[in-house]
């Protein structure tokens, strides 16, 4: 059985459902989230990994920036995150599983 999103997972997921088909930097999803760079990184690599996130190299619109990743849900992501965000509204569905 696939573990349960954390709830900063879950803050991750609603953030590229407000936006969906958007490509977002982790800077600006950090700054909407208030969450720190060593939570949010390994989130959105973990996604990546789990086919639940594209990523790619854009370069950066600052001259003499480097580029940066930026990240968008792949279509099966947005079903995984729509389901993700919908146990954080039933949070004691799981619990209640493991009384039966």
């Amino acid at each position: 059985m696939p573990r349960r999103p954390s709830p900063q997972t879950q803050a991750v997921c609603s953030v590229f459902l407000q936006t969906p088909g958007e490509w977002l930097h982790g800077y600006n999803i950090s700054k909407r989230l208030a969450m720190a760079s060593g939570t949010l990184y390994p989130i959105l690599m973990r996604l990546s990994d789990q086919g639940h996130l594209e990523a790619k190299w854009a370069e950066s619109p600052a001259q003499g920036r480097p580029p940066r990743h930026i990240y968008r849900l792949t279509t099966a992501g947005k079903a995984w995150a729509v389901a993700a965000l919908a146990e954080r509204q039933q949070p004691g569905l799981r619990s209640a599983e493991g009384l039966a």
